[in-house]
């Protein structure tokens, strides 16, 4: 599928643009999209896994992550969960370190060998390689967001002392304010207007991120979502992450949409709504490209895997929609 660039920050394929007049409810993925979390969450992965390997692994000469390999691994449709994407990261540079591989180069090695499975996919790879099982027992991820070790270090350096007291009842180790504090939020009341004035409630949300999370980033602007009908994937099982469509679904059903646009940034937010599609629940991918490091490999992801709408920005949706 060619998307063609419309206009600044829009891309489109036009032998499919009818279909636009046919959505009567929009659903957003938060990071991303709504918020741009270049330096809160991504700051988070690169920030923990340091601190992991350093104090875990005894690793101190190794490479930082950067943008490049957060965006490598999220490409493959496996790690819409940070902190799943730091296991990777420190798992991938401690066999590095074994086996006395150029990290740099090993850890794409890695990306290219990583699937829509996400850690598995990576466990495999370096267990046909290297004995990787001293630094998986030290972590024992996944577990859960209360006990696992990675987690807690995790949500510590993101949520920061007081945050984290209130969301899991106990002190942090680290006295630093929280990289939550750095999400910059892209959503505004005269968005959420515009929508509103066309879908009225059917507006919701099926993210990642947790509900308290996305409260103390979008205050406010939250209440305006049908949170009835809206899904905060971190305070579910694990089972129910992306690309698992049934949340989606949920929320599709409970608004008696016939048609949906689901407003995502990653490849997870485009497997789910293909699959929505899939069950016989049209949904339309939109991906929004302007808060990668790299919008253009951003643009041509989306493009070589057949999504028909790509936007710089959510601020772009009413020229789409025609709400202007």
């Amino acid at each position: 599928m060619t998307l063609t660039k419309e206009s600044n920050g829009i891309y489109i394929d036009n032998s499919s643009i009818d279909v636009l007049n046919e959505i009567d409810a929009v659903i957003f993925d938060c990071d991303g999209v709504l918020i741009d979390i270049t330096k809160s969450y991504d700051l988070a992965i690169i920030k923990t896994t340091k601190y992991i390997l350093e104090t875990f692994a005894k690793i101190n000469d190794t490479i930082d992550i950067d943008f490049q390999i957060i965006d490598g691994f999220k490409s493959t449709g496996g790690f819409n969960d940070e902190v799943d994407l730091t296991y990777a990261a420190i798992i991938s540079l401690v066999a590095a370190k074994k086996l006395q591989k150029d990290p740099s180069s090993f850890i794409f090695d890695v990306i290219k060998n990583s699937d829509s499975s996400g850690i598995e996919s990576v466990e495999k790879y370096l267990e046909s390689l290297t004995d990787i099982s001293e630094i998986k027992n030290q972590l024992s991820y996944p577990g859960s967001h209360h006990e696992n070790i990675l987690y807690q270090n995790f949500d510590q350096i993101f949520y920061g002392p007081q945050l984290y007291q209130k969301l899991f009842g106990k002190p942090s180790k680290f006295t630093f304010p929280g990289l939550i504090d750095q999400d910059d939020v892209i959503l505004n009341d005269s968005l959420l207007e515009k929508l509103q004035n066309k879908f009225d409630s059917k507006i919701a949300m099926v993210t990642g991120r947790g509900k308290e999370s996305v409260r103390y980033s979008l205050k406010e602007l939250l209440e305006k979502f049908n949170l009835k009908n809206s899904f905060f994937l971190e305070d579910e099982s694990r089972e129910l992450a992306k690309p698992n469509p049934k949340s989606l679904l949920d929320s599709i059903g409970g608004m008696n949409s016939a048609c949906t646009l689901y407003v995502g940034d990653s490849m997870e937010d485009f497997i789910m709504a293909k699959k929505a599609t899939d069950l016989g629940h049209p949904t339309i991918f939109c991906g929004i490209i302007g808060t990668s490091k790299n919008p253009q490999d951003k643009l041509e992801l989306f493009e070589r895997n057949g999504a028909m709408l790509a936007l710089d920005s959510i601020n772009l949706l009413p020229k789409v929609l025609n709400l202007e």
